[in-house]
């Protein structure tokens, strides 16, 4: 039986502006960087003057953390998911899937998770060690499926990871939504399958 809307929770007008903040610094982020972005313009979009803003984020690095925290917690979602509907295939196919979801997402244009690519710890100092340790627990997720691929014994697994996590992110430069060619799976399965046919185990090719 539906719960009745008397046993809903309802949702608090402070969670729905901090829910509009977010949103918001996520595109201001993504699109004009961290440095180009200020409170007053966040403010601005939302539709709050810059002291209620700090209300809710006392500085603009915290917004940014908590802007991070967002997009990894979504982008992580949707590569578990992707991952998980493929628990009974090879190793391969697993990392197929999470670069399909993880470039998915990016092309999406949704600013939660361009701005994890758009800003690098090192350029907030007073929040790059929680920026870091967002990404680091995201990119965990490639670190299990590399280290369960048959590769080459001179492959750098490393290296190798770094190098496809550096051209899915750096794909939403070029590709354009709805201009044609490949799409975003068709992408990342392309980057997956050539880096097997690279370095994958001899035995296994």
């Amino acid at each position: 039986m539906a719960r009745s809307a008397a046993h809903t929770k309802p949702i608090r007008l402070e969670d729905q502006t901090r829910a509009r903040i977010l949103a918001e610094a996520a595109e201001w982020f993504a699109g004009s960087g961290y440095a180009g972005t200020s409170m007053r313009d966040i403010a601005g979009a939302v539709g709050l003057t810059p002291g209620a803003l700090y209300v809710h984020f006392p500085s603009k690095g915290q917004l940014l953390l908590a802007v991070y925290a967002e997009g990894v917690a979504r982008i992580g979602a949707a590569v578990d998911a992707a991952v998980a509907a493929q628990a009974g295939a090879s190793a391969w196919d697993r990392l197929a899937a999470a670069a399909e979801a993880h470039l998915a997402v990016l092309l999406d244009r949704a600013g939660f998770a361009r701005v994890i690519v758009r800003v690098v710890p090192d350029d907030v100092p007073e929040v790059a060690a929680g920026l870091r340790n967002l990404r680091d627990a995201y990119e965990a997720r490639f670190v299990a499926l590399f280290d369960s691929l048959d590769l080459a014994p001179e492959a750098d697994r490393r290296l190798l990871r770094l190098m496809l996590l550096g051209a899915l992110n750096a794909t939403q430069l070029w590709a354009k939504p709805n201009a044609g060619g490949r799409t975003a799976p068709e992408i990342a399965c392309h980057y997956v399958r050539a880096l097997q046919a690279g370095a994958q185990s001899p035995s296994r090719r």
